[in-house]
């Protein structure tokens, strides 16, 4: 039998445009997370280093200076999934019992890009067909949109409410980007960036932040000591002709998988952290995620489920939406909201008796797919 894995620190910096380096950021949130298991960087086996723009060779540059004494350390990059991918590659040593404590590292600097649509994949053959094409994400996610409320004859205005409900939940997060609520129609009316998307229904481009987790196989002596239940990371199948672009089919599955690594379903969840880069992606999660019935997720946000002090929670942090999305590290500061939150951290926006979460974060637009990778993770007391 496997190793049960912890969590036994965790940290992240706010997410915001930061005139601190990289360096210093990753650093930030590599000491809190220490700090936070009562640990010294001795104390740990291996890093895990998640980050996408960075460079070669980051991890070993952004902790240089906090003299980590040659233990091996690894760079992930997996688009936005990267920090995700990072936590699941460590919890498979930890499990083998390559290691019993390690490091996992989330960290970007979009600001250093100059903000705008992130670049699309380089290397893929076909990505000048589509950039032709007009094909940059928020387009097809605008595509997805347009289907969604044709499909299923809603308004655009349930959009605009999934926007709305982030940003309350950001507005209580001092660790978010974006603080301020905001209503449905200064939602609607900002300026249109791909129809029906607007401007606020998509998440900020230009954010910095890092975050961090300590995983280990020695369970922590708190008693509300958070255990990673399952982590899954699939990759895209291609698509067919055919193919149904509400379905969330990469999601869908790594899903699946993690309810049945943990033993658990959807309906035992008490919060969820997923990957709202635009609103579209939030209504679609929610069927994907077995939330709902397939054309229901207007239902279910409408009914309030997913606010604080529904059903489940979805988003608490603000998500992508408003506590923006640096994407190294937004995979790892999913987990670390939903630690806060099961160990009773989260302050005004906490959810009260939660023991069990799940993370959702997807990455990577090349073509022919639905997205290149996916990862999912269920966190519990």
């Amino acid at each position: 039998m496997s190793k049960p894995v912890y969590i036994a620190g965790v940290a992240m910096t706010p997410f915001a445009a930061h005139a601190a380096s990289m360096q210093d950021l990753a650093q930030q949130a590599v000491l809190g997370a220490l700090a936070d298991a009562g640990q010294e960087l001795g104390a740990v086996q291996a890093i895990y280093a998640g980050n996408v723009f960075g460079g070669m060779v980051l991890g070993q540059v952004l902790l240089r200076d906090l003299g980590q004494p040659g233990l091996p350390l690894y760079n992930v990059q997996n688009a936005c999934a990267s920090g995700a991918t990072g936590v699941h590659l460590a919890s498979h040593a930890l499990q083998a019992g390559v290691y019993d404590t390690v490091l996992v590292l989330g960290v970007e600097k979009l600001t250093a890009l100059g903000g705008g649509t992130l670049p699309l994949q380089r290397n893929d053959y076909m990505t000048d067909l589509y950039v032709r094409a007009g094909m940059a994400l928020p387009a097809v996610y605008a595509m997805r949109a347009t289907r969604y409320l044709h499909e299923y004859g809603v308004p655009a205005d349930v959009l605009g409410e999934v926007a709305v409900k982030n940003r309350r939940h950001g507005a209580l997060n001092p660790f978010a980007q974006q603080r301020s609520e905001v209503g449905l129609d200064q939602v609607m009316n900002s300026r249109m960036v791909f129809d029906p998307l607007t401007l606020l229904q998509c998440c900020p481009s230009t954010v910095d932040g890092a975050a961090a987790l300590i995983l280990t196989t020695k369970k922590p002596e708190r008693a509300d000591a958070v255990r990673v239940m399952a982590s899954v990371v699939q990759s895209g199948r291609p698509d067919a002709h055919d193919d149904d672009i509400l379905s969330a089919e990469i999601t869908a599955r790594a899903a699946d998988l993690a309810y049945r690594q943990a033993g658990v379903s959807a309906q035992d969840l008490d919060m969820v952290e997923l990957h709202d880069a635009f609103t579209i992606a939030e209504l679609i999660y929610y069927e994907a995620l077995q939330l709902c019935e397939r054309g229901s997720a207007a239902d279910l946000l409408r009914s309030g489920a997913t606010g604080l002090g529904g059903r489940v929670p979805v988003n608490p942090s603000g998500g992508l939406l408003a506590k923006g999305h640096p994407l190294g590290a937004t995979g790892v500061a999913q987990m670390v909201e939903a630690v806060w939150q099961l160990q009773g951290r989260a302050g005004d926006r906490q959810i009260q008796g939660a023991r069990l979460a799940m993370t959702q974060c997807t990455g990577g637009g090349i073509a022919g797919v639905d997205h290149a990778a996916s990862a999912v993770h269920i966190l519990g007391l």
